[in-house]
């Protein structure tokens, strides 16, 4: 069993600071892959969850989805 799989199943917050999907947050139970086990979640609660604004949010989404489409596009490029 996977520790994000422990702490979901059980009544207990996560502990384990050094865990790279550890955040401090009391409503997912410390874990940032147990959020996203429960489903979409809107720009202000993504920027809840990591103290930065609702609009920063959209920024990195934006920036993420323009390297996607670069990547993809030199992808086929390359075939």
């Amino acid at each position: 069993m996977k520790c994000y799989e422990f702490y979901a199943q059980s009544k207990k917050v996560c502990q384990k600071n050094n865990c790279r999907y550890w955040v401090s947050s009391k409503y997912n139970k410390n874990c940032v892959i147990a959020n996203s086990k429960k489903g979409p979640s809107t720009l202000q609660e993504i920027g809840e969850l990591f103290s930065i604004t609702r609009m920063r949010v959209c920024q990195i989404e934006k920036t993420i989805i323009k390297k996607i489409k670069k990547r993809a596009y030199e992808a086929l490029s390359l075939e």
